[in-house]
């Protein structure tokens, strides 16, 4: 079985090519793509060349963002899923391209284990979010927010997800920074500080935080926030570092843990799934920008890896989607 999927065929090199599916076995499910999105992390970083090992071996498929419809299941597959909306972690399911993660492509063949039914949604597109938001929510938990004051550098889609996810944990006060104005206006913190416009050491006075959560990936940003940390603070390293480089003497003289997160855990996306549902998690305001598969991805990649008002790119596969 045929199917047409992005394949990133070299450094910075993007097509959209007919690639071979893996038949569908007796535990797996077959799904029509509605929409996937783009990873300005691990996915930014693959399509620059920066992880060279398996499975990030050109060419391969990325995309670990998708949301389609069940149109077929294996024998041993429950057939009441045929018809329902699912969330996709990615695939492995191609006979001639590697996958990394194997979502973006019209046709998913994956494990029925390996996908999350979206029932009970009522705009299925928001499943998108639900990586991002479980990433976030393994913040929540490591960091044990419950009323403790938070400090979230940076508001991208993650860092936009984590406010929201601290405050629904109970956190006692909830700050964050980020240098690009347009980002800090979606973000529900309070107090929310623009470095580049506002005097940080003014606008945070009087607070010492407990937490602080990294989503910038930045080395002088993290050392900045070291500042505003309490004795005992602890640091949650929310994103990919190829390199750590800060200031030492501010972690020996507070005595501070720092966590490095490296993904969600198991049952986290189910509990995101549920948040969404219930209205308590809003994934859809950090959809802000979109483009057709069958048009330029080329400039579509590139905005959403480079232009700062870009918080998330949803990718419609169908023209109704």
């Amino acid at each position: 079985m045929k199917s047409k999927a992005i394949v990133f065929t070299g450094v910075r090199q993007i097509e959209v090519k007919d690639v071979s599916l893996k038949p569908v076995s007796s535990t797996d499910v077959l799904i029509e793509t509605h929409w996937s999105s783009i990873s300005t992390g691990t996915e930014k970083m693959a399509f620059e060349g920066l992880i060279p090992s398996p499975p990030f071996i050109f060419p391969f498929i990325p995309g670990y963002e998708t949301v389609g419809k069940i149109i077929k299941v294996g024998a041993h597959v429950n057939e009441t899923l045929v018809g329902k909306f699912a969330y996709i972690a990615g695939s492995f399911g191609y006979e001639d391209v590697n996958a990394a993660f194997g979502g973006a492509s019209q046709l998913v063949v994956c494990p029925v284990e390996s996908i999350t039914v979206l029932d009970g949604i009522d705009e299925p597109q928001c499943g998108i979010a639900l990586p991002l938001g479980a990433t976030a929510l393994h913040f929540m938990d490591l960091g044990e927010v419950t009323g403790k004051k938070v400090l979230v550098l940076g508001q991208g889609a993650v860092g936009i997800l984590a406010v929201q996810l601290a405050r629904h944990m109970g956190a006692k006060l909830v700050a964050a920074t980020e240098l690009h104005q347009n980002r800090l206006d979606y973000s529900s913190a309070d107090p929310k500080v623009n470095p580049s416009t506002q005097d940080v050491s003014a606008a945070l006075a009087g607070n010492e935080f407990d937490i602080m959560i990294d989503s910038t990936g930045v080395m002088s940003a993290i050392e900045t926030g070291l500042r505003f940390l309490k004795f005992h603070g602890k640091v949650i390293f929310g994103g990919y570092y190829q390199r750590m480089n800060i200031d030492y003497s501010q972690a020996f003289e507070k005595e501070l843990s720092f966590v490095a997160a490296r993904q969600w855990a198991k049952g986290d996306l189910l509990r995101v799934k549920e948040l969404i549902r219930d209205n308590k998690l809003e994934a859809k305001k950090i959809f802000t920008h979109r483009c057709s598969v069958d048009t330029d991805l080329a400039e579509a990649y590139h905005r959403a890896f480079n232009d700062p008002d870009c918080l998330k790119m949803v990718l419609n596969w169908k023209e109704k989607a």
